[in-house]
């Protein structure tokens, strides 16, 4: 009789957060010995434990960047683990997608995994299957509890507690690690409201910028737990901009489109900080607010018009730049507190010249509906009726010819949020281009609300603003022609390699664009008229094997 293949056991233990590592035994050793006395009790089906052991303390469940991971998996490549032994299977992951991962990578190297808690492995298809279920319930506890942590996050802050970050120049946290608030550093409160009293005096941040590097004022300097030293640098424009407009100087705790009453004291008074506020906005408007609304119309600087008029939702204000591809110049508006480095998700990063199209596209909606439902008057006339349509369709032309320079005079301020963005239109303006008094205008005439969305589009970011007109894709419309062409062709039984010949390019590039004739008619008409979702790309339709079914075909391509 031949003897039992051996099995070579490796024993993996992960615990999330680094409470009770330091003791003697802590949940580490508890898992690897209930892991090695499994292993034990497999003695007779020639199972043995290896000497090493692989332990992450302190490590989340969400990632596969973990140490002793990477070590065990590096040991599975090269052909010396023949089975992974875990406590349960959501020490190895919490992710339904790095699990899949993982166990493709154990199969491609026949190591097996096994969690002696749960009795099954992944050696057969019930195991995988069972795994699949459970990891789906692990990674439905994992998505819970960060929407618990940022309800709990939410909760605090609306109670004005702080909830860690960096800490703001002014303030260090509170020595006692209970207190979860802010304690003033007078020296740098000093230089907090110097820096209040310069754009107050100056109302301009260039000039404070010169200042502060003229007087060698720092920002704040800390030390970090390695010894390393960051910040105490020069205060850039960025950087005295997000500190003017950081409400925790006030006494606030800002948390995203909402500011609530901390329980830290404030550093500057409430005059000082209004005064401010207002200059500010005065500031970023400072470029037109010298003009006429005629001279601002007349204006022939296209620039980045919508310099100083948007915020997103935190209130921040939307800074034109620019970067360099490929030797095209891009331009961009972005949130203000991503100019000096800061790494924000919630910051808007929008395409310059697709936003400007989108804002005036939604105007000219806004102002053609209006005209349409004679709400451009607050009390509507028979005999005005006609003259203001006109003067309606005669400002909507102009607004799409010369969109920078009558839309920057006509647009006050706006605000993008997720999902909507809000415009409002200077009333004087609006009035003098439709040629009648500003207090004749409909009330909501200069207030409109649309729909907003960043979608991806491949590489690029598409903006969709409002009931967008239809877009036809120059691109994908002449590839479905074509392709009805070549399908036509092969009907009549010509040889595809035939047709590739003729047209100069590979069989392939025939054979998967061809295919497009067959999509359903709805997904046809939708091409040609331009109203195909923005995703709907050439590229995607090529990728995949398109399903017979055309109800199959919409709902894949979101219809």
């Amino acid at each position: 009789m031949s003897p039992r293949r051996k099995t070579r056991c490796a024993i993996y233990t992960r615990k999330s957060s680094e409470e009770g590592l330091d003791q003697d035994f802590n949940s580490l050793d508890a898992q690897y010995e209930a892991c090695a006395a499994y292993v034990a009790s497999q003695r007779h089906e020639g199972w043995s434990l290896l000497d090493e052991r692989y332990d992450d303390g302190g490590l989340s469940g969400g990632t596969l960047e973990r140490p002793a991971l990477r070590r065990l998996l590096e040991e599975i490549d090269a052909g010396r683990i023949d089975m992974v032994v875990v406590y349960k299977i959501d020490r190895l992951t919490r992710s339904l997608a790095d699990f899949s991962k993982l166990v493709e990578r154990l199969e491609q190297t026949n190591c097996s995994f096994v969690s002696v808690t749960q009795a099954f492995n992944t050696s057969s298809s019930m195991g995988r299957l069972t795994l699949n279920v459970l990891l789906s319930f692990a990674q439905f506890e994992r998505e819970v509890t960060a929407e618990r942590i940022r309800d709990k996050i939410a909760a605090s802050k609306k109670k004005g507690l702080w909830m860690g970050g960096n800490l703001p120049l002014g303030y260090d946290r509170h020595p006692d690690p209970k207190a979860r608030t802010l304690v003033v550093i007078e020296e740098e409160a000093r230089t907090v409201r110097h820096l209040f009293g310069l754009y107050d005096a100056l109302g301009c941040l260039r000039k404070v910028e010169e200042r502060a590097t003229a007087e060698d004022l720092r920002s704040k300097r800390v030390v970090r737990a390695d010894g390393r030293v960051k910040g105490d640098c020069p205060l850039s424009r960025g950087q005295i901009y997000y500190l003017l407009r950081n409400p925790v100087y006030l006494g606030k705790i800002r948390h995203k489109d909402k500011i609530w009453d901390g329980q830290h004291p404030a550093i500057i008074d409430q005059d000082i900080w209004d005064r401010v506020q207002e200059k500010m906005r005065q500031a970023s408007r400072r470029s037109r607010a010298n003009l006429t609304p005629d001279a601002r119309l007349r204006t022939n600087d296209p620039g980045a018009w919508l310099t100083g008029l948007l915020q997103d939702e935190t209130g921040d204000r939307l800074t034109p730049t620019h970067t360099t591809r490929k030797g095209r110049r891009l331009r961009y508006y972005v949130s203000n507190r991503l100019i000096s480095g800061g790494k924000d998700t919630s910051g808007w990063r929008l395409p310059g010249p697709a936003l400007e199209d989108a804002v005036i596209d939604v105007i000219v909606r806004h102002l053609q509906d209006a005209a349409a439902a004679h709400q451009v008057l607050a009390q509507p006339e028979a005999g005005l009726a006609e003259a203001v349509q006109t003067s309606v369709a005669d400002l909507v032309t102009r607004l799409q010819r010369q969109a920078s320079q009558v839309g920057a005079a006509l647009l006050t301020k706006g605000k993008i949020a997720r999902g909507h963005i809000d415009l409002e239109l200077d009333p004087k303006t609006l009035a003098s281009a439709v040629g009648i008094a500003p207090d004749h205008l409909h009330p909501d005439l200069t207030y409109i609300t649309a729909s907003f969305d960043l979608r991806r589009r491949g590489v690029e970011a598409k903006v969709i603003a409002g009931d967008m007109a239809p877009q036809p894709d120059p691109h994908l419309r002449s590839m479905l022609i074509r392709a009805h062409g070549w399908a036509r062709d092969l009907k009549a039984g010509v040889q595809l390699m035939e047709i590739a010949r003729r047209e100069s390019v590979p069989g392939a590039f025939i054979r998967t664009r061809a295919q497009l004739a067959f999509l359903s008619p709805k997904i046809q008409a939708a091409i040609l008229d331009g109203t195909q979702p923005p995703e709907l790309t050439l590229k995607r339709l090529v990728s995949v094997t398109l399903p017979l079914d055309w109800a199959e075909q919409e709902r894949l391509f979101g219809f």
